[in-house]
């Protein structure tokens, strides 16, 4: 910027230069004792001729600095014309970006909608079952029960469900209803697994019943495609005793269900459809304990996890001494416990005796051990009822 302000300068030194020569000139010809009034006439026009150049540099200057100044404003005027753009790139990218999440949203609820319209597009003309149950309770966990109808002596399924706390029936497969079909005769109630389960219904199969020419059915665990049993002769009894181990001051700690003397078989119970066991139950403080499963009462059962050393007798039962759950201890005295014979499907994990149960007694607080002690009736029906619409 200095080197550009000399330059615009230097016209102007050079006439001032001009004309201080030709002063000079003037003076050699006229001589010292020329004409000074001339002289002075043209000393007084070279001061004005650099009044003027000195003013036009300054106006150079200023012109020069006004120029600087606008160069200035033009450049912070580009600087935000930058800003501005990148401002207006900035927003652009936003509500494009608002724009796809919004798209993707709209999408998302599209896809919802269309699957919900495809999965009541593909029961549209299936029948709907209506259907309630008494005495049917909750399974364990990863397992559900299955609704089918019979249509040709086929079974087509319905969709899984639950029996919730309140007794109520809760959807567990992805739909909205439980669904029969046109023709069929029957509806029966199996117990499935919840993931991997085989398309055709197990063996445990706990209801059914004949659909009426109404749509009407009724259902029990009487009707031949389903349990089939009958228990109301079923009887039975145990003793208090813990034979597994050499303590005698126990003996209250142990069920066995056998009779005395003998010792004797003391279960009589129907023979079970496959799908199903008996499984043996002592009920301590409101906590129930299994003491194994068994399919011949006159046999021993399938557990032996808390009982003493020595060998039990070939009979369902269990001494409670070793391996207590949470919250018990063992020993324990079973007076004023509970003992239970309950029918249990093959396909559950229910850590409490299932709806089932043909035999409950509670045990006397003054029971004494090695004694006979009788098996009361404790079979509640299972019922279910409801109906084809559709």
């Amino acid at each position: 910027m200095e080197r550009n302000q000399n330059e615009a300068k230097s016209p102007k030194l050079k006439k001032a230069a001009a004309l201080l020569i030709g002063l000079g000139m003037i003076a050699a010809a006229c001589g010292t004792d020329g004409d000074e009034s001339a002289a002075a006439d043209a000393a007084a026009a070279v001061a004005d001729d650099e009044a003027v150049a000195s003013d036009d540099a300054m106006e150079d200057d200023e012109a020069m600095a006004d120029d600087e100044d606008a160069m200035e404003d033009d450049e912070a005027m580009a600087d935000d014309e930058d800003a501005m753009e990148d401002d207006a790139m900035e927003d652009g990218d936003a509500m494009e970006d608002d724009a796809m999440e919004d798209d993707a949203m709209e999408d998302g609820d599209a896809m919802e909608e269309d699957a919900m319209e495809d999965g009541d597009a593909m029961s549209e003309g299936r029948p709907v079952l209506d259907i309630s149950f008494d005495g049917l309770e909750p399974l364990g966990d990863d397992f559900d029960y299955e609704v089918w109808t019979i249509v040709d002596d086929a079974p087509v399924t319905g969709g899984l469900f639950d029996i919730n706390e309140d007794g109520e029936v809760e959807i567990t497969s992805d739909q909205n209803h439980l669904y029969g079909h046109d023709g069929a005769a029957a509806v029966v109630i199996s117990i499935e697994p919840s993931v991997g389960d085989d398309p055709a219904p197990s063996d445990t199969k706990v209801l059914g019943g004949p659909i009426a020419d109404d749509g009407s059915f009724e259902l029990s665990i009487d009707h031949p495609a389903a349990l089939g049993t009958d228990f109301s002769d079923a009887s039975g009894s145990f003793i208090l005793a813990t034979p597994t181990d050499d303590a005698e001051d126990n003996e209250l700690s142990g069920v066995w269900f056998l009779s005395l003397p003998g010792p004797e078989a003391a279960l009589d119970l129907p023979e079970l459809p496959a799908g199903w066991a008996y499984e043996g139950w002592a009920v301590i403080d409101g906590q129930p304990i299994s003491t194994g499963r068994f399919v011949d009462g006159a046999a021993a059962d399938d557990f032996d996890g808390f009982s003493g050393p020595n060998a039990g007798p070939n009979y369902p039962g269990e001494d409670f001494l070793v391996n207590a759950p949470d919250g018990l201890e063992f020993p324990t005295d079973l007076t004023e416990a509970t003992i239970v014979i309950s029918v249990e499907p093959d396909a559950d994990n229910s850590p409490a005796p299932f709806a089932l149960k043909p035999l409950v007694t509670e045990v006397a607080d003054d029971a004494a051990d090695h004694e006979n002690i009788e098996l009361g009736s404790g079979f509640v029906a299972i019922t279910g009822s409801g109906s084809v619409n559709g």
